[in-house]
C-alpha cells in the first residue's frame, strides 16, 4: 500500500510499517514546543502527573506572546515558564534578548527538520512542514502528557495534494499561493486533513515561501502541511539542523482524496478581506479605494529575513502615508540583526516605519499595534477574525509583505507596482 509523505512520517514514529487514513496510531515525537500561552496551563497539567520530562533537549519554551512582558499578568506566565525550564534544564529555552517568534526561530535554529514529528500548544506548529517534517497544534493536555511521556496519540489524516505548476512572478510571494488555495477551498476545505504540496512549481517557492505556506494550513482547516524535501530544503538544513534526519517522499501510489491544482503563472498579489482568511480578493479587482490606518510586517507568517527584504525594497525611496502608521516585526533575533546589517532598518526607519523586538504582539490583539473601533489594518500576519487585532468594529487585511509594504505607502491596499 502507498504512503504519503504524513503517513510515513507517523508510521515510522509509531514503529509500524504502514498506516493508513483514519487509523489512531501513538506515536513517539521529536519536538514538543509551547510559548507563554499555552505553556503556563500546561506546565500546571503536567505537575499532577508527578514525573520529570521525558527529554530535556527535545522540549521547547518561546515565551513571544507577550514578551517582553506588557503587564504584570504577562510577567507572571514568562515566570512559570522561566521557572519550569531552569528546574528541568530545558534546552531549548529562550529568554529576552536570545528569543524570537517560536515558529520563525525552531526552524531557524535547526530544531525542527526533515522526517520529524514535533507538535506544539500552538495551532501554527504545522509550519514545519516546510522543512519536509510532520507537525501540527495540540491542546493543553495533550502537551502535558507529551512533556512527560514524549508521546502522543493521531489520527491519521486523509490527503490533499496540491499540484504547483507554472512560474512564480517576482511580485508574488507565499502568501499569496496559500491566500489562494484557502479561497478556493475555503476555510474548512481541508478539515482533518493534510495538505501535500507537489508539482513542478515546488522548486520556484523560496524556503521562506514554503514557511509562510505551511504555516498557514490551519486556515484551511487542515491537520498538517507538508513540503517535499529538495535542494531547497537541503541546502536550508545542511549545517542547521544537528540530529539525525531522514526524508519522506509519497509513494508513486500515495493516496489523495483530492487534487488541487495551482498555476503560479497566474497569480496576482491578492488580499484576504475580513473576517475570514478565505475571503480572498485580486487586488487589482478592487473596484473602490480601501484606506488603511496602519499595517504590520512581521509574525510567525512573514516575519523572517526575506519577508523585510521585500518589504524594504518597496519602501526605498518612499514614505509611510501621513495617515498610516506601520509597524515592523522582525521574527527572530538573528533577523533583527541580519537586518540591521543590511541597512534594512534603516530603510524602515527613514520611510517613517516602527520597528519593534521580535514578538506575536499584534497578530493575536496582543499588544504593539491594538486597532481601535473602525480601523483597517493591512497586515502579514495569519488570521484576520472578527476583533483579532483589537476593537470588535476594526478590521484587518491579509496579504504578502510586497502588498503590505505599498499599501502602507499609499494610504490604501495595493500592489508594488503601483509605487513609482
Amino acid at each position: 500500500m502507498g504512503m504519503n509523505m504524513s503517513e510515513k512520517i507517523l508510521a515510522r514514529h509509531a514503529g509500524l510499517a504502514e498506516v493508513e487514513a483514519g487509523q489512531l496510531v501513538i506515536c513517539n515525537l521529536d519536538v514538543v514546543l509551547a510559548n507563554d500561552v499555552t505553556g503556563p496551563p500546561s506546565i500546571k497539567e503536567f505537575e499532577k502527573i508527578g514525573r520529570p520530562v521525558f527529554d530535556n533537549a527535545k522540549i521547547a519554551l518561546v515565551p513571544d506572546h507577550f514578551q517582553p512582558a506588557k503587564d504584570i499578568k504577562s510577567a507572571e506566565l514568562a515566570k512559570i515558564m522561566r521557572d519550569f525550564a531552569h528546574k528541568h534544564q530545558i534546552k531549548h529555552y529562550f529568554e529576552q534578548g536570545r528569543v524570537g517568534i517560536e515558529h520563525v526561530i525552531l526552524p531557524e535554529k535547526g530544531i525542527v527538520g526533515p522526517g520529524m514529528l514535533t507538535i506544539g500548544a500552538d495551532s501554527h506548529t504545522c509550519t514545519y512542514g516546510a522543512v519536509n517534517g510532520f507537525s501540527t497544534g495540540v491542546g493543553t493536555t495533550d502537551l502535558a502528557v507529551a512533556m512527560a511521556t514524549g508521546k502522543a496519540w493521531f489520527k491519521v489524516p486523509e490527503a490533499i495534494k496540491v499540484e504547483l505548476t507554472g512560474k512564480k512572478p517576482a511580485d508574488i510571494t507565499g502568501k499569496d499561493v496559500i491566500l489562494t488555495l484557502i479561497g478556493m477551498i475555503g476555510v474548512d476545505g481541508a478539515l482533518y486533513k493534510s495538505l501535500e504540496f507537489a508539482g513542478e512549481g515546488v522548486k520556484e517557492l523560496s524556503m521562506t515561501d514554503r514557511l509562510t505556506i505551511a504555516n498557514m494550513a490551519i486556515e484551511a482547516g487542515a491537520k498538517n502541511g507538508i513540503f517535499p524535501f529538495d535542494e531547497v530544503t537541503k541546502e536550508y538544513v545542511e549545517g542547521r539542523v544537528e540530529q539525525p534526519y531522514e526524508p519522506v517522499a509519497p509513494d508513486a501510489d500515495a493516496k489523495y482524496v483530492q487534487t488541487v491544482n495551482i498555476n503560479l503563472s497566474e497569480l496576482t498579489p491578492v488580499v484576504a478581506f475580513p473576517h475570514l482568511p478565505g475571503n480572498t480578493k485580486r487586488v487589482a479587482s478592487l473596484k473602490e479605494p480601501v484606506g488603511i490606518d496602519q499595517v504590520v510586517i512581521g509574525s510567525c507568517t512573514n516575519g523572517r529575513l526575506e519577508d523585510l527584504r521585500i518589504a524594504a525594497e518597496v519602501f526605498k525611496g518612499h514614505k509611510v502615508h501621513e495617515h498610516v502608521r506601520c509597524i515592523v516585526i522582525p521574527g527572530s533575533q538573528w533577523v533583527y540583526q541580519q537586518a540591521m546589517h543590511e541597512g534594512l532598518l534603516d530603510i524602515f526607519i527613514d520611510a517613517g516605519a516602527v520597528v519593534s523586538c521580535p514578538t506575536c504582539g499584534p497578530c493575536l490583539g496582543g499588544y504593539m499595534g491594538i486597532l481601535a473601533a473602525g480601523e483597517k489594518c493591512v497586515s502579514t500576519t495569519n488570521r484576520n477574525f472578527l476583533g483579532r487585532m483589537g476593537e470588535k468594529t476594526s478590521e484587518v487585511y491579509l496579504a504578502g509583505p510586497q502588498t503590505a509594504a505599498a499599501s502602507a505607502i499609499l494610504g490604501r491596499i495595493a500592489e508594488p507596482k503601483e509605487v513609482a
